[in-house]
């Protein structure tokens, strides 16, 4: 298989290195492989909190201006996926140069024309992925808007009218959803910086994930943003 796509053993490593990685990491984020409430676990807990919320307030400017910001800011990386994946067709136009400059750098090797292009596939369905995702995720909570939308007027307490907590749980299930979507996304993207390193070198490709692996499980599961979802406030007379 390495030699039909022109890579070599080591690159073939490197690869199934970085997969590994990304599935591992996905599953420890979705709560499914370590028992420490991730980031993105305890955010979907608030997704729920909010929509209670939500259905207890007749007037929903705030939870539509909400949604507004989640559309936009998933727009916004479709369109960026976009115009990566057409910077990765430039790069294919452009492959000897490229290979030059690569073959420059400090710890670069020598590659073939058509390992290089291979791996440019690879960025190429990464990114494809990411945006498919965030189109998905746009779709989402556009759908979560209308679930919204029809969410009945409370009269005192959702909890107590059932009619309103399957509908809140509609919207919940909805909003939760966009957000594991536009997530995955987000994290294709990350992974795609880490994908980088193997244009240089397939060791320098597996640094390259180990350090973005660093970077995203600190983030997830210790960084001061899961504290604030997390934490306790502090008590009376207390910072």
């Amino acid at each position: 298989m390495g030699d039909s796509l022109h890579l070599s053993a080591a690159d073939l490593a490197a690869l199934t290195f970085f997969l590994v990685v990304w599935v591992l990491h996905t599953l420890a984020s979705d709560g499914k492989l370590i028992s420490r409430v991730s980031l993105t676990t305890a955010m979907n807990a608030q997704r729920e909190a909010w929509m209670r919320n939500m259905a207890e307030r007749e007037i929903r400017i705030v939870d539509t201006a909400i949604m507004s910001g989640l559309q936009q800011g998933t727009a916004f990386f479709a369109s960026s996926s976009l115009i990566a994946l057409g910077g990765c067709f430039a790069l294919l136009g452009a492959s000897d140069r490229v290979l030059q400059v690569l073959a420059d750098l400090p710890f670069g090797t020598a590659s073939s024309r058509e390992a290089f292009q291979t791996k440019v596939f690879g960025l190429v369905l990464i990114l494809a992925f990411a945006f498919f995702k965030f189109g998905w995720a746009y779709r989402l909570f556009n759908y979560c808007s209308i679930l919204i939308g029809a969410v009945p007027t409370p009269h005192g307490p959702a909890s107590r009218n059932p009619v309103s907590e399957t509908a809140v749980w509609r919207a919940t299930r909805m909003n939760v959803l966009a957000g594991k979507h536009f997530n995955s996304g987000l994290r294709a993207v990350f992974f795609s910086i880490g994908y980088l390193g193997w244009f240089v070198d397939p060791m320098v490709f597996v640094v390259s994930t180990l350090v973005l692996l660093a970077v995203l499980v600190r983030r997830q599961f210790f960084s001061a943003a899961r504290q604030a979802v997390l934490g306790q406030p502090p008590g009376p007379g207390k910072n």
